[in-house]
């Protein structure tokens, strides 16, 4: 397993090898990502079709999300306002509106994906048996180009080390979740190492869902997928109803998608002050998710 889970990461490891100064290359190369993602996650709708006594898996789908999620959201929400109390981040008084239900529709959409690939799945009458080895050949060029994209986040290792705030809330949201995750699996009867793994999305619901279905099975990838959704998409509420009373609880709380997706929404109810500290803290969970999640793997292997 760890040498296999080697093999799934290098592609990360030398994808960020990759410095490119072409914007109009770096554009085509994230259009690309966001399409090899509604593939795999359409496949992923396949592999949930292909399961056996689908009911009862749906349902063990069902239990798992609402457990990681609870007992994970409940413990960021216990440790992340004390780095407002210890290092307070100071918000300007502007208010801004964005469209979040219309954000809220991107994320859902993706919900859609994975429902058609379920319903083609279930009612054409197609062979499944090339998914498997579809997804993880379509898993590798995915981490290859999302190793580009980290390289080419415009982010220095300076800029990072500096910004205090921003590592603070990565390191408790870490092992907040990582608590969380050990604890969801106790509850749920599951090995420690995979809940370590369940827990290790850090709210990137794509990757995430890809990476725990390709280690484990569908059902674990199904599970890890809504997870990381859910958080999104409470994050996106939770944000603008926090962010001046808790700015590091609030984008904390939206994890690796803090320095893209949530962003636009943090910037636009917290001010430009937090901005920085949402990238940064969003670019160090975004570069722990593959390297714990493979690890855990690796160990629950």
């Amino acid at each position: 397993m760890f040498s296999g889970m080697l093999f799934i990461f290098s592609p990360l490891v030398i994808g960020y090898l990759f410095s490119i100064e072409n914007k109009l290359l770096l554009e085509r190369l994230n259009k690309t990502t966001s399409w090899l993602i509604l593939v795999i996650l359409s496949l992923m709708g396949l592999s949930l079709a292909a399961l056996d006594n689908f009911g009862s898996n749906l349902q063990t789908i069902l239990t798992m999300t609402v457990t990681f999620f609870i007992v994970i959201g409940l413990c960021n929400l216990a440790f992340l306002p004390l780095i407002d109390r210890v290092m307070p981040l100071e918000t300007e008084s502007r208010h801004s509106k964005l469209p979040i239900s219309s954000m809220a529709l991107e994320s859902l959409k993706l919900i859609l994906v994975v429902g058609a690939g379920l319903f083609a799945g279930l009612m054409l009458p197609i062979g499944l048996s090339w998914v498997e080895t579809a997804s993880e050949w379509i898993l590798i060029l995915l981490l290859f180009f999302i190793g580009i994209q980290l390289r080419n986040s415009g982010l220095t290792l300076k800029q990072i080390i500096v910004n205090k705030q921003g590592i603070m809330i990565a390191s408790v949201i870490v092992s907040s979740s990582l608590l969380g995750g050990a604890l969801s699996a106790i509850f749920l009867g599951l090995p420690i190492f995979q809940g370590l793994a369940m827990a290790s999305g850090f709210g990137w619901y794509s990757l995430a869902g890809i990476l725990m279905g390709d280690a484990f099975g569908p059902v674990f990838g199904g599970a890890s997928f809504m997870i990381e959704l859910l958080r999104e998409l409470v994050a996106l509420v939770f944000i603008p109803l926090f962010i001046r009373s808790r700015p590091c609880t609030a984008i904390g709380y939206a994890g690796a998608t803090a320095m893209d997706f949530t962003l636009p929404v943090i910037q636009s109810t917290g001010g430009v002050r937090c901005v920085p500290v949402a990238i940064v803290s969003g670019f160090i969970l975004s570069i722990l998710v593959p390297v714990l999640m493979l690890f855990f793997v690796s160990l629950a292997g």
